[in-house]
């Protein structure tokens, strides 16, 4: 009998590379690295998403994850051992690291961090605040004014969105497509998990 080995889905890079910029959105950015001379953390985080997104999303076995990613099995599960609150307090002493942690990002650090902004992508709709300036500027460059109001009005946002009302008072004054916008809303189907999956609600609710 031969088994077909499938590549593993693309989706797995994307959500990836969202779960590391989302990490480097709980740090503070790369100037909180710079400040602290961390740069370096860059890879482990790397590996860390990537790690914690085999594993939730694609339930991948240690041995499996550790294959791919490049690292020992020990090391994957220390990672999926992390605990993200623990990980979140360690942060708030970054000025007390040792030369050897600012080097390289301790596992059950990177681990944790890691773990908390996928559940923050997945749970809570969030996403990195480069891709929200990304999709903010996209709209501007295509000129599509109350996609990029909308994105403005809101920053700061928690998602998901569970009825219009959480949305009207934050876009009270915008107008889409001659319509206000606490008009559309109330048209849209609810849960809403992040902002862009509202844009295109959005334009579906316009015809």
């Amino acid at each position: 009998m031969v088994v077909e080995v499938k590549p593993i889905e693309e989706d797995y890079e994307i959500l990836a590379t969202r779960v590391f910029l989302k990490t480097l959105d709980i740090i503070g950015g790369l100037k909180k690295l710079v400040e602290y001379r961390t740069l370096t953390w860059l890879p482990s985080l790397a590996r860390s998403a990537m790690v914690v997104v085999l594993r939730e999303e694609f339930l991948k076995t240690d041995e499996e994850i550790a294959e791919e990613v490049g690292l020992t099995r020990q090391t994957v599960k220390n990672i999926l051992r992390a605990d993200p609150g623990a990980a979140l307090q360690r942060l708030q002493t970054m000025d007390q690291f040792t030369e050897e942690e600012r080097k390289s990002a301790p596992v059950h650090l990177a681990g944790g961090l890691a773990k908390r902004a996928y559940e923050l992508i997945k749970y809570k709709g969030e996403e990195p605040r480069i891709a929200l300036l990304y999709t903010s500027q996209t709209a501007q460059a295509l000129e599509v004014p109350w996609a990029y109001a909308v994105l403005k009005a809101l920053k700061g946002a928690d998602f998901p969105v569970g009825s219009p009302q959480d949305l009207k008072d934050r876009l009270k004054g915008i107008v889409i497509k001659d319509r206000p916008a606490e008009e559309v809303v109330q048209r849209i189907s609810y849960p809403v998990a992040n902002p862009a999956e509202l844009l295109s609600k959005i334009r579906g609710a316009l015809g």
